[in-house]
């Protein structure tokens, strides 16, 4: 998993905050209110994630813990040391033996 700069992503965070600020200050303002969903989706594709509320909550996140302690939080796969080889549906204990009609 490719990891963001933590320097970036403080600023794209404290740049976000900036601009929800102006939004709230002035709602009608369509400037303002495109340059702050311009600022969440940015967040979005920096952090991974759908929606710029999970952006902002991934961005504290990330910025709170190590870089390696958030990558195996949102990797949600267990770690295990061996992996079988084999896919698909398990099989069958027991063999089942077809015999030819005769």
């Amino acid at each position: 998993m490719l990891l963001p700069a933590k320097a970036e992503v403080a600023r794209q965070l404290r740049r976000y905050r900036a601009w929800e600020r102006a939004m709230l200050a002035a709602p009608a303002d369509l400037m303002v209110r495109a340059t702050f969903e311009d600022t969440g989706y940015t967040l979005c594709v920096l952090m991974g994630k759908r929606c710029a509320r999970e952006a902002v909550d991934a961005a504290e996140r990330f910025l709170r813990i190590t870089p390696a302690a958030y990558a195996l939080e949102q990797d949600g796969r267990p770690r295990t040391a061996s992996v079988s080889a084999r896919r698909g549906p398990p099989r069958s204990r027991r063999r089942r033996r077809f015999h030819a009609e005769r």
